[in-house]
């Protein structure tokens, strides 16, 4: 009974944002790929859920190995989010795009969110060159679990920002959702302790 109803938090904590977004009045003015590019974004808060719980391995279930694997499959993917939200922002205003990656746009909510892109890209990247980057294992989770954590903060920040199709109900919960499940993971992990023994 508690497997079911763990994996039915998380399925509902990832698809009632993306019910309440579609059923979103301003839709109805917006071009599909200003559509696309937002539901990108949704769906990147989702996956943001998903990390801190596969790392913690809090989904009943999973073996210690299909978790790692999940998270890394979940990192690319929502890695594809992240390019085809900026991508499509891209297609429909390219100047309020290049405004935010050269952090003089007059919105606060998009400096947040080039910090958290480019924190993720920096955290994809550790964790494909992991191997290359010869780093004793406790050093290298420290640093790919920090700009995880700037990755999580300015998405959160960026999200709450934002008044767009997500609905600030469900958009709220899900990012207290992200926040508290990153905090258990780090309290449960203690990555910042690089001496302690495993």
């Amino acid at each position: 009974m508690r497997t079911y109803a763990i994996w039915a938090a998380v399925i509902a904590a990832l698809t009632v944002p993306l019910a309440a977004a579609a059923n979103s009045p301003l839709l109805a003015w917006r071009d599909p790929v200003y559509i696309v590019a937002g539901f990108a974004g949704v769906l990147s808060m989702g996956f943001l859920l998903l990390q801190p719980v596969l790392v913690g391995r809090y989904l009943p279930g999973l073996s210690p190995l299909t978790s790692r694997l999940c998270h890394r499959w979940v990192g690319v993917v929502l890695i594809v989010a992240i390019l085809v939200h900026v991508g499509g922002l891209w297609i429909t205003s390219p100047p309020d795009v290049v405004d935010a990656l050269l952090f003089v746009s007059p919105t606060p909510f998009s400096a947040w969110g080039v910090v958290a892109m480019w924190a993720a890209f920096a955290a994809a990247t550790m964790g494909l060159c992991r191997q290359r980057l010869a780093l004793r294992f406790k050093v290298w989770r420290l640093g790919h679990t920090g700009l995880a954590t700037v990755t999580i903060v300015g998405s959160v920040v960026h999200a709450m920002l934002i008044e767009g199709t997500m609905e600030i109900m469900t958009k709220t919960a899900l990012c207290t959702l992200v926040l508290l499940a990153s905090a258990r993971t780090l309290a449960k992990l203690r990555v910042w302790d690089i001496r302690r023994r495993s």
